[in-house]
């Protein structure tokens, strides 16, 4: 199979139109639909399904393209390994992690790293849900529960912890809380019924409660900066982590000594990039400003 005909089939096949494709590639619309024809007469099957609203992979077309995403992906971490300095870390690295710890905690401090390691450009990509580090998504990921994928290097990095805060205005209104049982008369912001960062992000709800009982929350929202926000505006107590302390400016930390369960921190990456100089300055630089923090 020709290599150019199967990065088109690739391109087309994520961007599912011969024009996103062609303008990801830089070719006319009937360049690349030339090549898939080609490729699918060189094959002898059908790779696509053409309709009025795009391209819809066949069962051959979706075989073919879990191959050829393999492969590329493969490619790709090569080339990285190969392109980077013998004699200092240089390149791209494109990083996952939530969007709470990544735009709260990490890109703060990015400018520090990238000032130290002038060679090395980064992507930051912020998602609540796990990027697939063998299919090259991302090169390294900041993960908040132990890793699920299979052949991936881990680091345990740290255990972050909870502050419950609620406003001056709202305490003043309805109260301080002293046990966590005294929360069943207070308003609770929680988290909403979507990709939580983190497990247990709810557990202010639950604790002080039967098993099966949980509080009900005034406002649910999907960010954690939200719920700080709501906080701040009066609406009612939350549970944010620890690394967004320096955003609790102007909220009361309340039932400090409650029993809060933790979260283990992990840094992980594919076992092609153990000996990457850039994954290992980058692991060293959160290890160290993590101890710091």
């Amino acid at each position: 199979m020709d290599w150019d005909k199967l990065r088109v089939f690739h391109a087309v096949a994520e961007a599912g139109s011969f024009t996103h494709a062609g303008d990801t590639l830089n070719l006319s619309q009937s360049a690349v639909s030339r090549q898939i024809s080609a490729l699918e007469e060189a094959l002898q099957v059908p790779l696509f399904h053409r309709h009025a609203r795009g391209l819809i992979l066949t069962e051959q077309g979706e075989s073919l393209n879990r191959t050829v995403r393999e492969v590329f992906a493969k490619l790709a971490m090569t080339e990285a390994l190969l392109t980077e300095s013998k004699e200092k870390p240089a390149g791209r690295l494109k990083v996952t992690t939530t969007v709470g710890f990544g735009s709260s905690w990490l890109a703060p401090r990015l400018p520090i790293f990238l000032e130290q390691y002038a060679e090395i450009t980064m992507q930051l990509l912020l998602d609540d849900t796990d990027l697939d580090l063998a299919m090259r998504e991302a090169d390294v990921a900041v993960r908040m529960h132990t890793p699920k994928q299979p052949d991936l290097v881990q680091r345990h990095l740290t255990a972050i912890e909870w502050h419950v805060c609620a406003s001056p205005e709202y305490l003043k209104k309805f109260g301080t809380p002293k046990t966590a049982e005294e929360l069943d008369a207070h308003r609770l912001i929680l988290f909403g019924d979507h990709h939580a960062p983190v497990a247990d992000i709810n557990w202010l709800a639950e604790i002080g409660r039967r098993p099966g009982s949980p509080r009900k929350a005034l406002l649910e929202l999907n960010s954690l900066r939200g719920m700080l926000v709501a906080a701040k505006a009066g609406l009612g107590i939350a549970a944010v982590p620890d690394y967004m302390h320096a955003e609790t400016d102007g909220l009361v930390q309340v039932l400090a000594d409650i029993k809060a369960p933790k979260v283990d921190v992990y840094f992980v990456y594919p076992e092609e990039l153990r000996n990457s100089k850039r994954v290992a300055v980058f692991r060293d630089f959160l290890l160290a400003q993590l101890a710091g923090r």
